[in-house]
């Protein structure tokens, strides 16, 4: 009779943590990571500018092929802003090809460099369509870390 007892209470001992590990494992999955990437730029460079822009959609395809969330928001301050100006941008394609890719990219402009540049040449500075201006681009850059973003300097 013992031993029957022991036999059950080994079977019970083996069993009970499976169901419970079961259960777990069935239970709904958690929704995608989210990946997020903050790219300063602040050079008027081409070069440099077209290098964030292809980072930020192969990062996107990338996190799209593993089934994963991602969000990017590229700030331009000092001599950057030229890369998302309406008047002389010279990425302005390449910045449409990177919303195509990356619908919910935000586009970001400091608003201190663009009254500095407003007061060099004497006329407004109008950004390109979807570009927003912040008060201080650094400032939104290091907010952006603060609450967990990626920094890339490319």
């Amino acid at each position: 009779m013992f031993s029957k007892l022991r036999i059950i209470g080994a079977v019970l001992a083996l069993v009970v943590p499976a169901f419970f590990a079961g259960m777990q494992s069935a239970s709904p999955q958690s929704s995608p990571k989210l990946h997020r990437m903050v790219v300063q730029v602040s050079r008027d460079d081409v070069e440099g500018m077209n290098l964030a822009l292809n980072n930020i959609m192969a990062a996107k395809r990338l996190y799209d092929s593993r089934n994963e969330q991602f969000q990017a928001e590229l700030v331009a301050y000092g001599p950057g802003i030229t890369m998302l100006r309406a008047d002389k941008s010279p990425v302005k394609d390449h910045i449409e090809e990177a919303k195509k890719a990356v619908p919910n990219l935000v586009l970001s402009m400091c608003g201190n460099a663009k009254a500095g540049a407003e007061r060099r040449e004497g006329h407004e500075i109008f950004p390109l369509p979807g570009v927003g201006v912040v008060p201080a681009g650094v400032v939104r850059v290091m907010e952006l870390q603060e609450q967990g973003w990626t920094y890339i300097r490319p």
